[in-house]
């Protein structure tokens, strides 16, 4: 079944799809273990290009008003057999189990696709960029090129991605389905650069997310360690715009195989603007995990983690 009948406004849901894209039904909508799937195709945006989003919402009581996670790379999240190397993070699975306890309330997960060619400019966070060094811009545009194979981009437009979510799809999601619309039921999550956005996403709109899920962040920005100055650039721009922690929720972890060998010593920078931000074990989650490397077979295995850090908070346990 493609849609939950009990949790979405008919005349809203019809009139938002005449806007915004169409409704799939075709065969390659992610199969999941329960719940059921939406799939929005090439959603229109005014900010950037239009993409798929894949909307989960989990089997529920038709009483009920559901959380919302938003998460990037939204291609990656439901099914194996869908992605182009053969893994998921397999995000219903995972949430069917953690709600298998009755007090725990419940999330619908909406899935963003990256648009592939510019997923490294409308991830990488815009005003830290903004912060370098002429020449330093310089090298990270030209990257930004290189990743995209577009030659004309100017630098990243994150900023642009995130009005996008705020201004067009949220509001989209608000007004569609029966969900919390508040900051504290609304989260957002990622991996790698998806976390990096993440985290600027809390940064930039504390008032419309209550929280974020960050699998081995991207700290480093680049692909080149030495002589780096992106991870400076982010970090003083967390330690003056970190959200209020008595409203907000971060969780972040990371391994230490393959990318993630590069991510321990930059993890533990940002905890400690973390602590000093005064964000205690009520407010965050940071783990580390040994051994384990960057892909979404190892995000998966970890991610109850996050999972139950938000759920337990928004249902007071």
């Amino acid at each position: 079944m493609l849609l939950h009948l009990n949790n979405f406004k008919p005349i809203q849901f019809l009139i938002c799809i005449l806007f915004s894209g169409n409704l799939l039904t075709a065969q390659d909508i992610p199969a999941v273990i329960s719940g059921n799937m939406i799939r929005l195709e090439n959603f229109k945006s005014a900010w950037v290009n239009s993409r798929n989003i894949d909307i989960w919402i989990p089997d529920h009581h038709p009483k009920d008003t559901l959380a919302v996670l938003y998460m990037h790379d939204g291609q990656m999240l439901f099914d194996s057999t869908k992605t182009w190397n053969k893994q998921a993070w397999d995000i219903d699975d995972v949430l069917d189990k953690l709600q298998q306890n009755t007090a725990l309330k419940k999330f619908m997960v909406v899935g963003i696709w990256n648009s592939g060619k510019t997923r490294y400019p409308e991830y990488f966070p815009q005003k830290p960029f903004e912060r370098l060094e002429i020449h330093d811009k310089e090298y990270v545009k030209n990257l930004a090129r290189q990743f995209s194979d577009m030659p004309s981009i100017t630098g990243p437009w994150s900023d642009k991605y995130l009005m996008f979510i705020t201004q067009e799809l949220k509001p989209f999601i608000d007004s569609a389905f029966v969900v919390h619309k508040d900051r504290k039921h609304t989260f957002i999550g990622g991996s790698s650069m998806g976390g990096l956005i993440s985290l600027y996403a809390l940064c930039e709109y504390p008032s419309v997310f209550g929280g974020a899920m960050c699998l081995s962040t991207h700290w480093p920005g680049i692909f080149d360690q030495k002589d780096n100055p992106v991870p400076p650039a982010f970090f003083d721009y967390l330690q003056k715009h970190l959200p209020d922690p008595e409203n907000h929720l971060i969780y972040s972890d990371c391994g230490d195989q393959g990318l993630d060998a590069s991510y321990p010593t930059l993890q533990k920078q940002f905890e400690k603007i973390l602590e000093e931000k005064g964000y205690t074990q009520d407010h965050t989650l940071n783990i580390f995990f040994p051994g384990q490397d960057h892909s979404e077979k190892a995000w998966k295995s970890r991610l109850d983690k996050p999972l139950e850090f938000f759920m337990k908070s928004i249902s007071g346990i």
